[in-house]
């Protein structure tokens, strides 16, 4: 008679190993079985990694202590052997998942550090214990909430790494914009008090448009390709160094490319300056000069932000080699930001509203360079090998 592993088990082990998680084995059935089985899940590769509930029994918690990363099988073993196990792994500072299906198992599965109780055949003793109830009783479930729990993670990241650097690029832009107004008051000879690189309801459209819906879609990115490949580390917070570094370095990006843009806008010649004059009768020339400063800014910190989604992705491989696609929820939330920003530089009811004017060809080109310089300079950053920490 046998009553074979299910076929996803071994695969599902096979992951646990590349993903840093030791599988261990604690059942009631004999030493023989019990090493016949693990051999066949790829648990062990000889007997000398199982152990009985009777040697066991004559080891002090000490000793457990010194040789449990020695086993990986333990056979006849009784409830209390189950906690003592537990605790042995656990004193080494490891998080331990322990799965169970009987009331013998719910000791343990409440000392552990995340109890896994069978939603089919487990016991209500079982289930009240546990963490987590697996509806389909399978391994490989478990495996799964693993690599999805990894790309939640990830994403959190990502979300957080994009907002941080985006706001930091405002505030940069900001505060620069004011240090230097008196130098660009007598550069482009603009009263001081009518420069002003932002209006407030440009501000409120950038954080809620074109920070909030590519944030959002970013929660939903797919999982890495190396993912289950990662070793877990439990002391490893969010602000590594690296992620401090890259929301710095990438605010600071942001910031100075939109008032690169600013300063360009105000600079404008006196060709392009006098057509628009005709098109805004009502603007005076020094209005006109600052009014195109402010929507090549607002147009490149918009667009900007939105292109450097995509270095956000993978911190350390190059978007040529990822490629951009895999999350249609990502393309359809910065489409609709996309489409929302053009509506409000074309449509002259919104630009009223938003304090910009139509810019002329020549400087929307500018628009479009400065707009994808984000991708080239962090591009550089990944190709020397520059956007990341050493342990990351």
């Amino acid at each position: 008679m046998i009553d074979p592993p299910r076929i996803e088990v071994k695969d599902a082990v096979s992951k646990c190993k590349t993903a840093g998680i030791r599988t261990v084995m604690i059942t009631g059935d004999h030493k023989t079985t019990a090493v016949a089985i693990a051999k066949e899940l790829g648990i062990i590769k000889n007997e000398d990694e199982a152990i009985t509930g009777e040697m066991l029994e004559k080891m002090t918690d000490e000793e457990l202590r010194t040789n449990v990363k020695k086993y990986s099988v333990y056979a006849r073993v009784s409830p209390e052997h189950k906690v003592r196990i537990v605790k042995a792994w656990q004193s080494y500072g490891d998080i331990v998942a322990m799965t169970g299906d009987g009331v013998n198992d719910a000791p343990a599965l409440k000392t552990a550090n995340i109890g896994c109780a069978m939603g089919i055949v487990g016991t209500d003793v079982s289930k009240e214990a546990a963490d987590v109830i697996l509806t389909d009783d399978n391994f490989a479930s478990i495996v799964d909430s693993v690599e999805e729990g990894r790309r939640i993670y990830d994403n959190i990241l990502k979300v957080i790494q994009f907002l941080l650097s985006s706001n930091i690029g405002e505030i940069v832009v900001l505060f620069l914009s004011i240090l230097i107004a008196p130098y660009l008051s007598t550069k482009f000879g603009i009263d001081i008090g009518k420069i002003e690189i932002f209006l407030v309801t440009q501000l409120l459209w950038i954080n809620l448009i074109t920070d909030s819906l590519p944030a959002l879609a970013l929660s939903t990115d797919p999982a890495e390709k190396n993912v289950m490949k990662r070793k877990p580390n439990k002391d490893k917070g969010i602000f590594t160094k690296g992620m401090t570094w890259r929301i710095i370095y990438q605010g600071i990006m942001i910031g100075l490319i939109t008032l690169s843009a600013f300063i360009i806008g105000l600079g404008a010649n006196e060709d392009i300056v006098a057509k628009l004059q005709e098109q805004y009768p009502n603007l005076s020339y020094q209005e006109i000069k600052v009014e195109i400063g402010q929507t090549m800014a607002f147009t490149v910190i918009a667009f900007a932000e939105l292109v450097h989604v995509f270095n956000i992705r993978n911190n350390k491989e190059s978007i040529f080699k990822t490629g951009i696609g895999g999350n249609k929820i990502l393309f359809l939330g910065i489409g609709v930001a996309a489409i929302l920003m053009l509506a409000v530089l074309f449509i002259p009811s919104l630009q009223n509203i938003f304090g910009i004017i139509r810019l002329p060809k020549e400087l929307a080109l500018e628009c479009i360079g400065l707009i994808f310089t984000p991708i080239v300079i962090v591009e550089l950053m990944k190709l020397l090998k520059l956007n990341t920490s050493k342990n990351e």
